[in-house]
């Protein structure tokens, strides 16, 4: 196993036993590679080329463990949909954290692994479906230039899982700078011991945020940047038309990073309360709601760090309260910025927002679809379906307004080009990968996988891959897998 140079250091474990829970992957009878990310492993400075497939399946299936690390399984809380519950890791593990070469750090986790005493009566088990679900739209995030979660390898575990039906299983290895969440947080602040909270706080800033070690507000800076990365993070996906799905605060990562892929889609064509997960019934995740759910889940957050902002309990919430209220500011700065950006618009002006509004407004009205809609104005896509009256008034109006820029029509370009995805996860393009993978045929998977790699180029091999899916009577759902 060191012929694959891992290289862990795993500084979890070293917190007190609230926190985890020592615990083994449950062995499996006849594991698979279904696929492996070659490139993803390389920067990992991790090589699996002297292995073949039999190790790759036995390591990447929890059967054969590194020798260096003792696995665990990470204690937490959170809301869902809006419930309190308490949670924990109900079917993953984690090997470790292993540093590259420049000491970056990266949890490895296995999700799909087993039970764990954080199972609440499942199975503890994934099927395949889901798990390859995930490695796609986890690439597909990561290339559109959004932080997120990556996925090293799918294993098929040649067991069964009872969902609706028989299930092939599978066990997805997921890469992540970490995997505290908020909900990590609401479990501890749930046992009320103000020195785990305290300890939880410095181990966080120092894995992630070290230019906060030497504050003596901790919670509180920690609080004001998490509020900033998080903004950042929902107008990413605002940006290319992503919907979560499932915005639990324990599947928010106090990274910054997009975590836990479950009922996830694109968008297609633009309408601000889709919704595409089975058990979201009243659209509380829809794609308009991901900002103020966003704000929401921060609020949770601040409450845990109430006893430690500030001694004095009462200007402890205020001080945490401003910074929430001042969410709905800072995202409609870093709003009104990316959609500028989107539209190619330098400098600014008064009436940029309202442009803006008669877009949507148009898009919406019309079906548009919402990716094709900026490829057509940068010049991609041609669609009969654009050569609509009141499009072209809105463009002329766009065009003008281009004009106050003072810069190259090429410059305006750029900005669009660097903005606007071409290809993205088409839900029946992932829907077709899935279901010929499922059948033992991985090639369309691995296709999309590869157009995907490279979502802001125009190439002759994209054109199945940019089109809206085909009109159809059935609404399309996602679901969460579990």
């Amino acid at each position: 196993m060191n012929k694959v140079n891992w290289k862990f250091d795993n500084t979890y474990l070293k917190l007190s036993k609230p926190f985890r829970e020592l615990i083994k992957p449950t062995p499996v009878h006849n594991p698979e590679i279904i696929i492996f990310n070659d490139k993803l492993a390389e920067e990992l400075n991790l090589d699996f080329s002297k292995l073949n497939n039999k190790e790759l399946s036995n390591i990447f299936s929890g059967n054969d463990l590194p020798k260096e690390t003792k696995t665990l399984a990470q204690a937490y809380a959170g809301h869902q949909f809006g419930h309190f519950t308490m949670l924990g890791d109900g079917r993953a593990v984690l090997l470790g954290e292993h540093l590259d070469n420049k000491k970056n750090r990266y949890d490895i986790q296995f999700k799909g692994s087993g039970r764990t005493s954080f199972s609440r009566g499942g199975d503890g088990r994934a099927a395949l479906g889901p798990m390859l679900r995930e490695y796609i739209i986890s690439e597909a995030i990561h290339s559109l230039n959004i932080p997120t979660t990556r996925s090293l390898a799918v294993v098929k575990t040649g067991e069964k899982v009872v969902r609706e039906n028989l299930l092939d299983g599978a066990i997805l290895t997921r890469i992540a700078s970490s995997h505290i969440r908020v909900g990590t947080f609401q479990f501890i602040a749930s046992t009320q011991n103000i020195e785990n909270l305290n300890i939880l706080v410095d181990y966080t800033i120092n894995r992630h945020y070290p230019e906060l070690s030497s504050s003596k507000f901790k919670a509180y800076d920690l609080l004001k940047i998490l509020i900033d990365k998080q903004c950042s993070l929902v107008i990413n996906w605002m940006r290319v038309g992503f919907i979560h799905g499932v915005m639990n605060t324990d599947n928010m990562s106090v990274s910054g990073e997009t975590i836990d892929y479950g009922p996830c889609a694109f968008m297609d064509h633009y309408d601000p309360k889709t919704v595409f997960s089975s058990i979201d019934k009243f659209g509380r995740y829809s794609f308009s709601n991901q900002p103020p759910i966003t704000k929401w889940n921060l609020a949770r957050f601040a409450e845990c760090l109430i006893p430690i902002i500030d001694k004095n309990e009462d200007y402890s919430i205020k001080l945490a309260s401003d910074l929430i209220d001042n969410f709905q500011n800072i995202y409609e700065d870093k709003w009104l910025k990316m959609m500028k950006n989107k539209l190619g618009l330098f400098g600014e002006d008064k009436n940029d927002k309202k442009l803006i509004d008669d877009l949507l407004d148009w898009m919406k009205k019309n079906k548009a679809d919402y990716t094709n809609t900026f490829c057509n104005l940068m010049g991609i896509n041609s669609d009969e379906f654009f050569k609509n009256d009141d499009f072209n008034d809105w463009k002329n109006k766009w065009k003008k307004r281009s004009k106050l820029n003072n810069l190259s029509k090429e410059k305006q370009i750029k900005l669009m080009r660097k903005n606007n995805p071409i290809v993205i996860p088409r839900n029946h393009k992932v829907e077709e990968a899935l279901a010929a993978a499922e059948k033992g045929n991985i090639d369309k998977m691995k296709k999309l996988l590869m157009i995907l790699n490279n979502p802001y180029h125009n190439h002759k091999e994209n054109k199945e891959y940019v089109m809206s899916a085909p009109k159809s009577n059935e609404t399309y759902q996602t679901f969460c897998g579990t």
